[in-house]
């Protein structure tokens, strides 16, 4: 353990003080800094900037006079004719022909100098559908005041019940936006990370430094030193981003705060329901739910890491080149990928389904599946499942890479196949 130790020191500081990784390590966080300021100039300058659209009408046939719904930063101004002598404040013209009909209702035309929006689009077709169901129903009997009486905005409150009977706010949506970055980052760290292990294997072994190195240690001591090394370096890189980039993200807020503020109370006034979710999303971030998505989230960060690190390891010892690792790599990273391409397919229509249950407890999908599947409230037989199998998937995997580094990491200048992987598994 001492020797292993040694080892992921000296991984760990002899990348921690490369220029690349102080370079990036700075440039992480400004890139989020200025990302998240360009986001809220745009916000802001979009509800500030953004000017009232006013649509005249031309009707011809009488049907639309007063009955187009002004929207938000939309309104509609009736005219006999194009000539107006406002054209200034005119953003385009909506022109209805005389022989319209509700029954054929594709004569309309919209002029504008301008390139209208797909949303300024929709708005106008919204408003001209609306304008002719209405007239069709008033043409039944029904009254305008009926009409309006018709709207209604439905805001559902959900609850859910707990196994111990009690009952509370359900926040399935943003544990599973939670649940989903967690995935992500594993997903990017494993990539990321994983690839260095590899590629610092190849190096050593291509400068013939492994030799000098595997005559005080064992090869299995070394592929963990070094893939503990990496996994740190990572973990190190990732916490200075979260701080940095959590008070840049302050300070940029700051500095927008009269702006933010006035946005947030329109929303407010404007968006009850908006409001109390928002509410809710800062309530559910520092719950305890958060704490039992943490303690998740960091069990299958570490073994999912592990597991997928020490093969790529074993990859690394194997090859000579980069170029040889293509075809190890993808059956490798296969199912990764389709673990992090069908979570979302599959969990949004049935995430207690046969096939989500199986890819939460199978070890090589079960670190993004199952952390997407957490917010579902899976049953706890399955989560315990899920970490027991990847626990031993890890145990048997790294066995079976240790076999493979001990043996590849000494051998150069020969593509392996797969037929003598197999043998250098069980050779003794």
């Amino acid at each position: 353990m001492h020797k292993i130790w040694l080892i992921t020191q000296r991984e760990y500081l002899s990348r921690v003080k490369k220029k690349s990784f102080i370079i990036m390590t700075i440039l992480g966080p400004l890139l989020i800094g200025v990302f998240y300021a360009i986001i809220i100039g745009l916000a802001i300058n979009q509800k500030t900037g953004e000017q009232t659209k006013t649509i005249a009408v031309v009707d011809k046939s009488g049907l639309f006079e007063n009955k187009l719904e002004n929207q938000y930063r939309l309104e509609f101004s009736y005219f006999k004719n194009e000539n107006s002598n406002d054209q200034n404040s005119i953003y385009g013209w909506l022109l209805i022909p005389e022989n319209f009909t509700l029954e054929n209702p594709s004569q309309i035309v919209f002029k504008t100098k301008n390139s209208p929006t797909v949303d300024l689009q929709s708005k106008i077709t919204h408003a001209i559908e609306t304008a002719c169901k209405n007239t069709k129903l008033m043409k039944k009997g029904l009254s305008q005041a009926f009409l309006d009486s018709l709207k209604v905005d439905v805001n559902l409150h959900t609850l859910q019940i707990k196994d111990d009977g009690k009952v509370e706010d359900s926040k399935a949506e943003i544990n599973l936006g939670l649940g989903a970055a967690f995935a992500f980052f594993i997903y990017l760290f494993i990539f990321l990370y994983g690839v260095q292990v590899m590629r610092g294997v190849m190096e050593e072994k291509t400068n013939r430094i492994v030799e000098i190195i595997i005559s005080s240690v064992k090869p299995f001591q070394l592929m963990m030193g070094k893939i503990i090394g990496v996994a740190l370096v990572g973990l190190t890189q990732f916490i200075i981003w979260v701080i940095l980039s959590l008070i840049l993200m302050v300070l940029v807020s700051s500095s927008f705060s009269a702006e933010f503020n006035e946005i947030t109370q329109n929303v407010s006034q404007n968006n009850y329901g908006m409001t109390s979710k928002i509410a809710l999303v800062f309530d559910t971030i520092f719950s305890q739910s958060l704490i039992y998505f943490l303690l998740l989230f960091v069990f299958y960060f570490l073994f999912g890491y592990l597991l997928y690190s020490s093969m790529f390891a074993a990859i690394g010892s194997a090859v000579d080149s980069e170029s040889d690792t293509q075809q190890f790599m993808l059956p490798v990273t296969l199912p990764l990928i389709i673990s992090f391409a069908s979570a979302f397919s599959i969990l949004s229509t049935d995430p207690h389904g046969s096939m989500a249950t199986f890819m939460s407890i199978f070890p090589l999908t079960s670190p993004i599946i199952m952390m997407v599947r957490i917010p579902f409230n899976p049953p706890a037989w399955q989560i315990v499942v899920s970490m027991l199998s990847l626990v031993a998937a890890f145990v048997l995997l790294t066995w079976l890479a240790g076999r493979i580094y001990r043996v590849g990491i000494l051998m150069t200048g020969k593509k392996p196949t797969y037929k003598e992987l197999f043998k250098w598994m069980l050779m003794k």
